[in-house]
């Protein structure tokens, strides 16, 4: 099935605040404990790219309170919840939002010990120029935990996968999922993107019934 592209930035308050509002404290809490084991284990620099509301920071910085994060984003709606999120945990000190497109990032060669993504790839028309900057920002050594919606094969996949999350996703919601399913790469892109930029010793697999995700350990 071909990839329809979906809006890069959902950058309308109310748009924001509805994707906010969708309950992905499972998915969040998860995606923070694996991440975090796969960063540092001191002190480190950690990037977040395609931030959002910013949940997935604030879930890092308390499990790693050592940890900086630096948490960007392209839409200044966004932000400004994120912002919102991590006053109320605290957290300014640990955690720093950027407007910033993950396409062209203003940061040195080699400045982080670890990149994380959560939902952010299916956004990008082209994803590679967005691995490339991955690539050059991240230490030689550094973690990655990169995670994404993968695209179906068929029509009738992604009806099952729409019909399945249940009645608290409101109609607009579901359209929200149905078109980010939509817009997803498969693995083989993801594996290909990876592969084109050089990025070594990263594994890319399934890790869930729609998700496809790609980490590697952070090393000394």
């Amino acid at each position: 099935m071909e990839r329809v592209l979906e809006p890069e930035v959902m950058d309308s308050l109310e748009e924001a605040i509805e994707y906010d509002a969708m309950d992905f404290v499972t998915v969040n809490t998860a995606f923070a404990e694996e991440a975090s084991a796969f960063g540092p284990k001191e002190q480190g620099l950690v990037l977040d790219a395609g931030t959002g509301p910013g949940r997935i920071p604030v879930l890092l910085c308390q499990m790693r309170p050592q940890w900086q994060v630096i948490a960007i984003d392209l839409a200044q709606s966004m932000l400004q919840i994120a912002s919102q999120h991590i006053q109320q945990a605290g957290l300014q000190q640990q955690i720093r939002l950027e407007l910033v497109d993950t396409k062209n990032l203003p940061y040195q060669d080699q400045q982080f010990d670890m990149v994380v993504s959560n939902s952010l790839i299916h956004h990008l028309p082209d994803p590679l120029p967005f691995f490339s900057e991955l690539k050059r920002v991240l230490k030689p050594n550094g973690g990655i935990f990169i995670r994404d919606l993968f695209r179906p094969a068929d029509e009738i996949t992604i009806n099952a996968l729409v019909n399945n999350i249940g009645t608290e996703y409101n109609p607009h919601q579901s359209k929200l999922f149905r078109d980010s399913l939509h817009a997803a790469l498969t693995l083989d892109e993801v594996n290909q993107l990876i592969s084109r930029v050089g990025l070594q010793e990263v594994k890319v697999y399934q890790s869930s019934d729609c998700h496809w995700t790609a980490q590697r350990a952070w090393s000394d």
